[in-house]
């Protein structure tokens, strides 16, 4: 049952699922969520069929009856969800994983999410308690649902006037694919711009370097303003500036307040996970937003920007939460407004990585992972040691830690799958930032055993 994490479901197909356990998540579903009808979609891998198949028998012998919209990005499936007032959802997705990944994305009523502490964690413990699944006296039926153009209406109302932008896409081989070229249309390059579950060209996680680099190439080569990248399901994305360099993704949320303070004059709260930068408050708030720090997740992000009521949110992953979008995450929901706030800076003679080297002003470090076995230990000292000799300006205990000096700041969190810690921090010089690192390694190294 290795695939049941805190957010979804996910694996190696074969492996830490097959679909004997799809046929029991779609057979506990309707029990769990309390309904007798469920909204199922899927990504294009090559097991996402047979699973599907397993999902929708183990649906239908619940009683249950499932409404198929076939082919869809993730965000598709979130607004088929709260759209249409569905209690239940299932995407069949491995996201941003490799090819022989595979595994199940579960909301409820709003396109809320389902993670291990709010549902799925039940239906792995009736899974493992051998609970049974008899079939019901009625066996439910199969709707084909077609949403593609309701959905596709939702994505046009946000579309600007890119027309004078050069704009270069990586669709990733994935689901973007779907809504790329009928909301951008032919004049944009494209890239991998074919649906393929075995992803030819790179793995559809465009948070690791390698697998933007044609993408930065082909900036660079077709002189594009912006280039953008989206994950296999299309619930993140990704941005290369005009010169060609990687975004660092969290600090697009800075960004996105030229869209919704500026262009639609509304201020209000603003999501950021524990490891976004400090220059995302410092942007934000003077322009009259009030910017909330949370836990890393959609299981976590999505509750908290409805429980907040804010605007938007977002994560150093790529993902970008919208109130406009029944507070949920879309990759093509984001990149069609940071287009807007693309095409209007250039209509100023400004470019985004102008924009950027206003907004970014800390040295940052990425995410370093830590091979620990004692984690807590680990973070405990690592908190100890700097707050003994330094006096903090805040101190977060959600998530890891978060703990803020006046020229720099760390977060220290666990992996919840793996024996890692993810390091990040940030700080206003170079030397500084490397100089805590190696305090860091210091520590995780003699008196932990970590290595790299």
């Amino acid at each position: 049952m290795g695939a049941f994490h805190a957010y979804d479901i996910r694996g190696i197909y074969n492996k830490d699922f097959d679909k004997t356990t799809a046929y029991k998540v779609g057979y506990f579903i309707p029990a769990l969520l309390e309904t007798d009808k469920v909204l199922v979609g899927r990504d294009c891998r090559v097991s996402s069929p047979e699973i599907h198949d397993a999902l929708l028998e183990g649906i239908t012998d619940a009683g249950a009856d499932v409404y198929d919209v076939g082919l869809s990005t993730t965000p598709m499936v979130y607004f088929g969800t709260a759209n249409y007032g569905f209690k239940a959802s299932v995407q069949i997705t491995a996201s941003h994983n490799a090819k022989e990944y595979n595994g199940m994305k579960v909301s409820r009523e709003n396109a809320l999410p389902v993670g291990l502490d709010t549902g799925l964690g039940e239906i792995k413990q009736w899974i493992e308690e051998g609970r049974p699944t008899p079939k019901a006296a009625r066996k439910g039926q199969v709707h084909q649902k077609d949403i593609h153009q309701d959905y596709l209406n939702f994505q046009l109302r946000y579309k600007g006037d890119y027309s004078d932008l050069k704009i270069a896409f990586d669709l990733s081989n994935g689901m973007a694919n779907l809504y790329a070229k009928e909301i951008f249309g032919d004049s944009p390059v494209y890239i991998n711009d074919t649906m393929d579950g075995t992803f030819p060209a790179h793995e559809p996680n465009p948070l690791i370097h390698k697998n933007v680099v044609q993408l930065e190439e082909l900036v660079k080569k077709t002189g594009a303003d912006i280039g953008v990248i989206y994950d296999g399901d299309a619930d993140r994305v990704m941005f290369v500036d005009e010169t060609g360099h990687f975004i660092a993704p969290d600090l697009m949320i800075a960004v996105l307040g030229l869209y919704f303070t500026g262009e639609r004059g509304q201020k209000g709260i603003v999501l950021q996970d524990i490891r976004s930068s400090k220059a995302i408050s410092e942007y934000l708030t003077p322009m009259g937003n009030s910017v909330h720090t949370w836990k890393v997740g959609r299981a976590n992000a999505a509750l908290k920007l409805r429980e907040l009521d804010g605007l938007w949110g977002g994560e150093l992953a790529g993902h970008y939460y919208f109130r406009d979008f029944f507070y949920s995450d879309s990759g093509i929901l984001a990149s069609l407004l940071v287009l807007r706030v693309v095409a209007g800076l250039k209509k100023k003679g400004m470019t985004i990585s102008q924009l950027i080297g206003q907004i970014a002003r800390y040295e940052n470090s990425g995410e370093i992972n830590f091979r620990v076995e004692d984690k807590q230990g680990a973070m405990d000292a690592i908190r100890a040691h700097f707050t003994q000799a330094e006096t903090p300006t805040a101190i977060m205990d959600f998530d890891g830690y978060r703990v803020e000096f006046p020229e720099w700041w760390f977060n220290i969190r666990p992996s919840n799958t793996e024996p890692y810690l993810r390091f990040l921090c940030e700080a206003t010089s170079r030397p500084l930032l490397e100089a805590k690192i190696a305090e860091v390694k210091e520590i995780l190294f003699t008196r932990f055993g970590a290595s790299l």
